[in-house]
């Protein structure tokens, strides 16, 4: 039996079977057909990030962030940088906090940006501050 990870498109949120080996060669969804991977962040809602938390088989690093904020702003480029990175590796999420208020009240975000690392359905790391792309990087891998 071939070892598999399941992916929660990007684009229509289907889930899809990959083989584990096969991540980094370019899948697409099954439904949709569109890239799983294109080495940018995925703008999520509330309800997307909640799909995408309870179906990913590949940790979810997310950046909270909101259109006001100025260290967002500089930090969403290096966000993006940092997903050419670290995809397939992980899936790279932004969700803002003025959309999903309810959701950045229900995770305890008081500042932001704020990157949170999940995997199994859960929180396992959070970093306040705005970082530079090799920072992200360095961060994410040493936490999962």
């Amino acid at each position: 039996m071939t070892d598999s990870t399941t992916l929660v498109c990007p684009h229509c949120d289907a889930l899809n079977r990959v083989p584990t080996a096969r991540l980094g060669d370019g899948p697409r969804c099954g439904q949709c057909h569109q890239p799983m991977f294109q080495g940018r962040p995925v703008a999520l809602t509330e309800e997307r990030f909640r799909r995408h938390l309870a179906h990913s088989g590949i940790p979810l690093l997310v950046d909270f962030w909101a259109s006001w904020c100025g260290p967002c702003h500089a930090m969403a480029p290096q966000f993006e940088a940092a997903a050419q990175v670290l995809e397939p590796r992980m899936r790279l999420a932004k969700v803002s906090t003025e959309e999903a208020q309810r959701l950045a009240m229900e995770l305890g975000i008081r500042s932001i940006p704020l990157l949170a690392v999940f995997a199994g359905g859960r929180e396992v790391a959070r970093q306040a501050g705005a970082m530079p792309a090799q920072q992200i990087v360095r961060w994410a891998q040493g936490v999962v």
